[in-house]
C-alpha cells in the first residue's frame, strides 16, 4: 500500500512554512488570492497574458526565496464544492509525485469548510499500487503533506477515510493468487482486532451443512477454501439498536465456471471481489473512527472456476432461506453467493437496513458506463438517503426500477427462481430482482451494482489509472454519519 500517511495541519503563512514545495489555488476569473500575495505580480502577469486562467487542472510554477510555488486552477468559484476541493488536493499530490518531491504543503483550497474533503483528496491523490514493483527507479512515494489552514480534526478525519478507500483499492488490486478468500478472512480478523469487533468465519463444511447452497454450489469447482465472513461492530450506546448490515460480494476470481468467460481481459476478474473490498474498507474506517452505531458486515467469498466438481447449467441449488434456484448460467454466480449473505442477514439480525455491493452485471456498463453505480431497492426513504450521500461525496448513483414485470422474469418453471432474466433484456434489473427474493419482506434494502465503477474508469486526480477505485466507501460512511 502506498499513499501519504503523514498528513498534518498548520496555520502558518506559506512563506513561513518549512516546506519548500507549496501548492496554492487560484479561481478562474477571480483576483489573485491573499495566499498568493507574495507572488501576485508574477501571477497577475500570467493571468493578464492568458498564460494561466485558473481553469480546473491547470497549473503554473513560480519561484520565490528558495521555494517552489505551484499555483493550481480551481475553476469557477461559484461551481467549487467539496468534490472540486478533493480533486484539487489530489492534483497537488500528483504534481509532487511527478516531480519527485517528498514533502509538500498545500493550501486548504476553498476554505475550512472543505477540510475533510482536502484530507480525503490528499490520501486518494497520493495512492499508488507498488506492492509488486521490485526496482526502486520505477517507484516514488510522497512522504508528507502539510495543509495550510482548515480544521485540524476534519482534515485528519478526511485522511483516515481516504486511507480506508486506499485500503479497499489494495484489496481489489492484488491478484487472485494473493487476494484469496483466506486473505479476506485474515484482513477481516485484523480489522476486528483493531476495532474491538466480533468476527465469525464459516468454512466450506460448516456453511454447506447450514444450508448455504448458493455459496456451496459456486465453490464446488475450486480447491481454494471458500469462506463466509461476518464482522460485528456494536458501538451504539444501546447495544440492542438495530444494526445496519453491509453485504459484499467476495468473488476473488471469476473464470465463469462451466459457462466460461472469453480469454480476453479475464485477468480483470480479480476485481470481482470489489464489493467485499468496499464493505471491508468501510469497516476499516469504522475501526479507526469508532462511531456510536451498530454495523454488521457479511462477505460470502469463493472463486468461480472449472473443475470436475464444478456446478453446471441446469443444476438446482437451495439457498439459506430455503428457496430453490435453477442455474441457467454459471457465470451469474455473484447473485448466488449474495443470496446466502442476504438470507443470513435477514434471518439473524433484524436489520435497520441492508446494503449490498457487487460487481454484478456487465449490463450495467451498457446502461451507465463507468460514470455511475446502478442502484435499486425496496425503500424510497433509504434510496433518498443514498442519493443525498452520493451528492455529498461525488460518488454518482442512478436508480433502476424493480417493477413486478421485471421480477416475473426471474421466475423458474422448475424451481422457485432462476439466475437469469429474459435474454438481452434489463440484465442488471433482473439481477436485482433475483436478490430481492432473499431479503426479508419488511427490511429496507438497496443493491449497488458497481461493475462499472469499481475499476476501469477514466483516471482522475483521485482515481489512478489501471486500479481499483474503492468506490462506495466514502458514500457509505456519509450515509452512516460516521
Amino acid at each position: 500500500m502506498s499513499y501519504v500517511s503523514n498528513v498534518t495541519q498548520s496555520n502558518e503563512a506559506w512563506l513561513n512554512n518549512e516546506k519548500t514545495f507549496i501548492v496554492l489555488g487560484q479561481f478562474q476569473d477571480e483576483p489573485v488570492s491573499v495566499q498568493a500575495d507574495a507572488i501576485s505580480a508574477q501571477l497577475n502577469a500570467a493571468l493578464k497574458l492568458g498564460d494561466f486562467k485558473g481553469k480546473t487542472g491547470e497549473n503554473r510554477t513560480f519561484y520565490l526565496g528558495g521555494k517552489t510555488i505551484v499555483v493550481t486552477g480551481l475553476g469557477k468559484k461559484d461551481k467549487f464544492d467539496a468534490d472540486a476541493a478533493r480533486k484539487a488536493a489530489g492534483q497537488a499530490c500528483r504534481i509532487a509525485i511527478s516531480r519527485k518531491v517528498n514533502n509538500i504543503a498545500i493550501e486548504c483550497f476553498g476554505g475550512e469548510e472543505y477540510s475533510q474533503a482536502i484530507g480525503e483528496g490528499v490520501t486518494l491523490g497520493s495512492y499508488q499500487f507498488l506492492d509488486y514493483k521490485t526496482k526502486k527507479k520505477d517507484t516514488f512515494e510522497l512522504s508528507s503533506v502539510t495543509v495550510l489552514g482548515g480544521e485540524k480534526d476534519d482534515i485528519q478525519k478526511g485522511a483516515t477515510i481516504g486511507s480506508s478507500v486506499c485500503f479497499s483499492r489494495d484489496l481489489g488490486n492484488h491478484p487472485g493468487n494473493t487476494s484469496t478468500p483466506t486473505h479476506l478472512a485474515n484482513v477481516a480478523q485484523s480489522i476486528a482486532k483493531e476495532g474491538n469487533m466480533s468476527i465469525t468465519v464459516f468454512e466450506r463444511e460448516e456453511f454447506t451443512e447450514m444450508g448455504m447452497g448458493g455459496l456451496a454450489g459456486v465453490a464446488q469447482g475450486t480447491d481454494e477454501p471458500p469462506k463466509f465472513i461476518i464482522l460485528e461492530y456494536y458501538g451504539a450506546e444501546d447495544k440492542d439498536e438495530k444494526p445496519k448490515v453491509l453485504v459484499g460480494k467476495g468473488l476473488t476470481f471469476d473464470a465463469g465456471g462451466i459457462s466460461i468467460k472469453p480469454g480476453a481481459s479475464m485477468d480483470e476478474m480479480k476485481y470481482d471481489m470489489c464489493g467485499s473490498a468496499t464493505v471491508l474498507g468501510v469497516m476499516h474506517a469504522i475501526a479507526s473512527l469508532k462511531p456510536k452505531i451498530n454495523v454488521v458486515m457479511i462477505v460470502p467469498s469463493t472463486e468461480n472456476l472449472l473443475g470436475a466438481k464444478a456446478y453446471k447449467p441446469g443444476d438446482i441449488l437451495t439457498a439459506y432461506n430455503g428457496k430453490t434456484i435453477e442455474v441457467l448460467n454459471t457465470d451469474a454466480e455473484g447473485r448466488l453467493i449474495l443470496a446466502d449473505g442476504l438470507s443470513y442477514a435477514s434471518k439473524h439480525y433484524d436489520p435497520e437496513f441492508i446494503l449490498d455491493f457487487a460487481t454484478l452485471t456487465g449490463a450495467i456498463l451498457f446502461a451507465l458506463g463507468h460514470e455511475a453505480t446502478g442502484v435499486m431497492g425496496t425503500n424510497n426513504a433509504l434510496m433518498d438517503q443514498v442519493k443525498a450521500s452520493s451528492k455529498n461525496t461525488g460518488e454518482k448513483v442512478w436508480g433502476f426500477p424493480l417493477w413486478p414485470e421485471y421480477c416475473k422474469q426471474i421466475k423458474s418453471d422448475i424451481a422457485d427462481v432462476k439466475n437469469m432474466g429474459a435474454p438481452r433484456q434489463a440484465g442488471s434489473i433482473a439481477a436485482g430482482a433475483f436478490l430481492k427474493e432473499f431479503v426479508g419482506k419488511d427490511i429496507p434494502w438497496i443493491h449497488f451494482d458497481i461493475a462499472g465503477t469499481a475499476w476501469g474508469g477514466k483516471p482522475t486526480s483521485i482515481d489512478p489509472k489501471g486500479s481499483a477505485t474503492g468506490w462506495g466507501v466514502r458514500l457509505v460512511l456519509d450515509l452512516l454519519n460516521v
